[in-house]
Order: structure tokens, then sequence, then C-alpha cells
């Protein structure tokens, strides 16, 4: 029985976010983004976790912005799912990464076709949730990843990692390179963005560990994701913190330009810098001995187990109720609260690895 057809609707909305990349470490959806549709995920109905895994699907990825380096990644790692899976893949979205309108009529044109599953990095946390609840009124199967809508629009969102993961992990991380000793400080973003604060909250909780008794947090310093203020921001924690050990930037405009800073400085090599970053903003820095060692999430696998996600509640093995578990890739996956799944610890980027990724 054919799925019926969808008039085409259209949200004309400004989001006001800025460029995937950029967003992708430090921007993201936040808890207080969105005040309705905060309910639990859309149930896909009854799971099966026995159910044969369907072939011949198709599973359309709408990234935020097509032609972006990080969502290419994490499309070609969809595909490859999808492919290994007998389904197939096709790609749509917008080349703006704020034409949330676009994003909008590419869900309705996927709904249209009759996709059986759509996987999308919401530009906007509201915005999609018409048109994504009509896509699954018509038996489409819907995952975020990357970037969330409201838990009622999607039946299942495929986190990048948890919170606590990449608070603590940044904290273990520059310990380790400081020897577990000496003054470090936090490079943030702005200072009300949500997902930063919950992170920093994660790193202090981890510093309370007897392990880091000889490690003092000095300082929270806030550059708003600007480069030229995470640059005067670096400078500034140097000149008032002459002892200064280490540095955490859970922001990829941070820490690149912290690593800026530092390669050009008398600090170069002398006091640690990790973070949140991009192996392409990164890499120089790696290279040449600023920066030994810092962590994101691989967008290959963050696309592989969308895709894999989508397949499942296709198949019927899921439903994206809490508690439900599926195999994805070899590795086994337990669905949270609000249909959430978390992709794992963080990857860390060193100069042995940096030049299999190119995001």
């Amino acid at each position: 029985m054919r799925k019926p057809s969808l008039r085409r609707t259209c949200a004309a909305l400004a989001a006001g976010t800025s460029l995937a990349l950029a967003l992708t470490a430090c921007g993201g959806t936040t808890k207080n983004d969105v005040k309705n549709d905060n309910n639990a995920a859309a149930s896909a109905g009854k799971a099966d976790p026995n159910a044969a895994t369907k072939k011949g699907l198709t599973v359309g990825f709408l990234p935020k912005q097509v032609n972006n380096p990080y969502f290419t990644t994490a499309d070609k790692g969809g595909e490859k799912a999808l492919t290994e899976l007998g389904s197939k893949y096709k790609e749509v979205g917008p080349s703006s990464a704020t034409d949330t309108a676009g994003q909008v009529s590419y869900v309705n044109t996927l709904t249209q076709q009759q996709v059986d599953g759509i996987a999308v990095s919401a530009q906007d946390p509201g915005a999609l949730c018409t048109a994504l609840k009509q896509a699954m009124s018509n038996g489409i199967k819907v995952v975020t990843y990357d970037s969330d809508t409201s838990p009622g629009c999607r039946n299942a969102f495929v986190s990048q990692a948890s919170a606590e993961d990449l608070g603590r992990t940044e904290v273990q991380l520059l310990a380790q390179q400081i020897g577990y000793k000496g003054e470090i400080a936090i490079l943030s973003a702005a200072q009300t963005a949500t997902n930063q604060n919950t992170w920093i909250g994660y790193m202090k909780e981890e510093l309370k560990d007897p392990k880091y008794k000889n490690v003092k947090l000095v300082k929270i310093a806030y550059g708003n994701d600007d480069a030229q203020q995470s640059f005067q921001q670096t400078q500034g924690l140097l000149q008032e913190y002459p002892d200064l050990k280490g540095i955490i930037s859970p922001t990829t405009v941070g820490i690149k330009a912290a690593a800026q800073y530092l390669s050009g400085s008398k600090y170069k090599g002398k006091v640690k810098l990790t973070g949140l970053g991009t192996p392409n903003d990164m890499r120089t820095y790696v290279k040449n001995g600023t920066v030994d060692a810092f962590e994101l999430w691989d967008p290959a696998k963050l696309g592989d187990l969308a895709a894999r996600t989508a397949v499942a509640l296709a198949s019927g093995q899921i439903s994206g109720k809490e508690g439900e578990t599926f195999q994805a890739g070899g590795a086994s996956y337990t669905i949270g609260k609000d249909g959430v799944i978390s992709l794992g610890k963080p990857t860390v980027f060193d100069a042995k690895n940096i030049d299999q990724f190119n995001f």
C-alpha cells in the first residue's frame, strides 16, 4: 500500500545559527531551545528485537548544509552503512547552514518520495517539527543526528557523545599531559551557552577526584566563539597566570584560536592545550608541537549509527522507547531517555592518527 502524498508546507523561519562546522562542537541543540513538543520521542510502534533487518529500504540524509566537510564525512558514513545493510542512500539539503525553510522543504520532498527513513541534522529544534510529524504520520521513521529537534518530532536522536563523557575526558586528557600537577584554565564560548556550561560542570566534578589534588582550575575565560576574542583571552590568561600549565577549550573556535596564539609564543610546547576541535583546523598545531592531543567525535561513525538506527526502526527492531537495545555495526546500543542514543566516548586525535581524518 502506497503512502499518501503530502501537501507541501513552508516554514518561513530564520535560524539564528552560525556555520555548521562552528556549531558542531560548540553549538547544537540545548535543553532550553524549545518549549513546545518537549514530550517523549515519537513512538514507532511495537518493537520486536528479533525482527529481520529489512533490505531495499531508502534512507534520506538531510544535513544542516551540503558540501560541508563535516557533514560530507558523516553522510558518507551513513552511505557506507546502508550499502552494507542492502539498502539505498540519498542525500539532499540546503547549501546554507541557516536556510531552515529549505530544510523544511527537503523534508516534505523526501516524504513525497516515500522514503523509508529520514536522518536529519536540524538547523532549528522546532522549525522542522510540523514537517517531520507529517513524515512520521506517513510511516517514515525519523532519526536526528548531530543536532536534535524536540523529542516529539522524531523517533530517535543519535547524539555525538554524552555531556558527561565530553566534560570528563577533556580533564583526563589535559591531566595526563601536565602530569597531574599545576594550574589550568578553561577557554569557553559564551558565558550563557547551555552545553558549554554543562560540559564545564562535569569538568569540575571530574576535578574533585583525589588524583587531581595537585591540579588547580584558576579561571574560566569566555571567547564568545569569536576567533579574535578567543585569541586575546588566551593571551590574557597567560599574562594573568604565568605559571599556567594547561588550557581546555571545549569549542572548535576557541581551541584553534588558542593554538594559534600558543604556536607563535614562548609558551609553545610548555603550556598544554586540549579540548574539542576538528582535525583540519588542528592538524598544523599537532604537527608543529603546539598540541599533543585533542578530541571530538568521528562524524563518519555518527552517520553510520544514524543510518543503522533508521534501518532498525524501519525493520521494527526498535521503536525509540527508553531501554530498548539493538545491534549496530558490531556494537550494542541502548536507547536512553527521550529516545537518545549516544555514539560513545569521543575520539582522541593526535600525531599518530590525525591524517586519517578530513573534516
